[in-house]
């Protein structure tokens, strides 16, 4: 698949517009237990997640997924990953913590943040 920067800085645009606008939504339900224990595990909000979606840059971006769920094949998700320094919440650390982040743009122009947990393995950057 080729992937051009300006497809990606156009698309960014689009998800921190509808961040902006509060028109999306971190998924945190029981398929998504891993949102959930970010929040658990660390000191953070639905503030500082904002400012770390508004923070992505395209030199963050790396891959598109195909949605897998049924009814919904036509969807691509997009993939990101963000280095953030975040505080312990049991404790006194702070850490640097790899964080994965999938978005759904709907065509509404509502944002899914699908996922938003630290990686399980690490990202490869599509254009570093």
């Amino acid at each position: 698949m080729n992937i051009r920067k300006k497809d990606i800085e156009q698309y960014l645009f689009e998800i921190k517009e509808a961040v902006e606008n509060n028109r999306y939504r971190i998924d945190r339900n029981v398929r998504r237990q891993n949102n959930i224990d970010l929040f658990l595990k660390y000191v953070i909000d639905e503030v500082k997640a904002k400012e770390i979606i508004l923070s992505l840059n395209v030199m963050d971006f790396s891959k598109i997924l195909q949605n897998e769920h049924k009814g919904y094949e036509y969807e691509r998700l997009y993939v990101f990953g963000k280095d953030v320094v975040l505080l312990e919440r049991s404790g006194t650390e702070e850490k640097v913590v790899s964080l994965y982040i999938k978005f759904n743009k709907l065509d509404n122009c509502f944002v899914i943040v699908i996922s938003f947990h630290e990686q399980k393995y690490p990202l490869t950057y599509y254009f570093k």
